[in-house]
């Protein structure tokens, strides 16, 4: 099972489909720090590019355009390249 699910530039219809707009916005500066999800979180980067290292994995970067979903239970590392602004959900 993956992680990291990335679907790059998705449509607006699937976008449409999961309710994005309706999801709250997380923004975040420059920075770089460890994170542990409890639930699967689901986010739409509106702004902004970042690098997540899975712990023992490879890092992968993704931003605007990219809806992402994060495995629960899923711990990394987040290094903020550009300011983020992103709908989510945790299911």
């Amino acid at each position: 099972m993956d992680t990291i699910r990335i679907e790059h530039h998705p449509s607006a219809e699937h976008l449409a489909e999961l309710g994005v707009t309706e999801w709250p916005i997380w923004e975040k500066e420059v920075s770089a720090f460890p994170w542990q999800y409890a639930g699967e979180e689901t986010c739409y980067f509106l702004e902004g590019r970042v690098i997540v290292t899975p712990e023992g994995g490879e890092p992968l970067e993704m931003g605007r355009g990219d809806l992402v979903t994060f495995a629960d239970g899923l711990a990394c590392h987040w290094q903020v390249l550009e300011p983020v602004r992103k709908h989510y959900h945790i299911a």
